[in-house]
């Protein structure tokens, strides 16, 4: 959304705005990748007028509304795999706390491990219906591998209400279930899988949060979206809906 109309590929390369932190993400990507971590763009170099460039990853990148492959067991398994794939090399790599990361969307009680923070179905490449690459690193953050798990939750569960979920997912997902599939690919400790829901509500609130600084600020963008998505009032009953299931949720990923 915020890039929308201004990123471009020129040839085996993808030209885009570079984020006010893009020499440190550069450095980050360069990282990871040196720790053997293919599924991410390479960072080529920055141009004279603002914006960057990075490798193109070929394959299929899905928008809404979701056609029902996206949602697909094996989709969100993957899903699931790459994110404890990303999160056990960028454990390795050390976080520049100079660096001016986004708090856009970053966790509350920070980390030692830089998060993607938004690991929606936009910002991930697939390739015969798996999740084959991460795109999109600007709101990375340190964070909780956990927090990232969670953000990841709300986009690919997705949790959200059914009436919040019409329009942009296939009917009759199976939340509960979806939210263990997830947490089992991954490789979420009993612990962790104890704290997910709530910290699901509370990835949502800041989420939230952050839409509401776009629209005070005046992005036409991100206002015409919460006009479109059912405004103020969708937000609202997304959040009553995750606190009335979160017994649900927790039951389903501990059984």
């Amino acid at each position: 959304m915020a890039n929308a109309g201004a990123v471009f590929r020129r040839g085996a390369l993808v030209e885009r705005p570079a984020p006010r932190n893009a020499r440190a993400l550069h450095a980050y990507l360069l990282a990871l990748k040196e720790h053997g971590f293919d599924a991410a763009p390479v960072p080529v170099g920055l141009t004279g007028d603002g914006r960057e460039q990075l490798t193109f990853i070929p394959g299929e990148v899905a928008l809404p509304p979701f056609r029902d492959w996206v949602m697909t067991r094996a989709a969100l398994e993957s899903v699931g795999s790459l994110l404890r794939r990303l999160h056990e090399t960028s454990a390795a790599v050390a976080v520049d706390s100079r660096a001016g990361w986004s708090r856009d969307l970053a966790d509350p009680e920070g980390g030692r491990m830089l998060c993607h923070n938004d690991v929606c179905p936009e910002n991930v490449v697939f390739r015969g219906g798996r999740a084959a690459a991460l795109i999109d690193f600007d709101l990375a953050a340190p964070g909780r591998p956990l927090w990232d798990v969670a953000m990841t939750a709300r986009y690919w569960v997705p949790m959200l209400d059914p009436g919040s979920a019409a329009g942009f997912y296939p009917s009759g997902l199976d939340a509960p279930a979806r939210l263990r599939i997830l947490a089992d690919s991954y490789g979420l400790p009993p612990r962790d899988r104890g704290e997910l829901p709530g910290v699901i509500e509370q990835a949502t609130e800041v989420c939230r949060a952050f839409v509401a600084r776009r629209v005070a600020g005046g992005d036409p963008v991100y206002c015409q979206a919460l006009a479109e998505r059912g405004g103020w009032e969708r937000w609202d009953r997304m959040q009553t809906w995750l606190a009335d299931h979160r017994k649900t949720f927790t039951a389903a990923l501990l059984r």
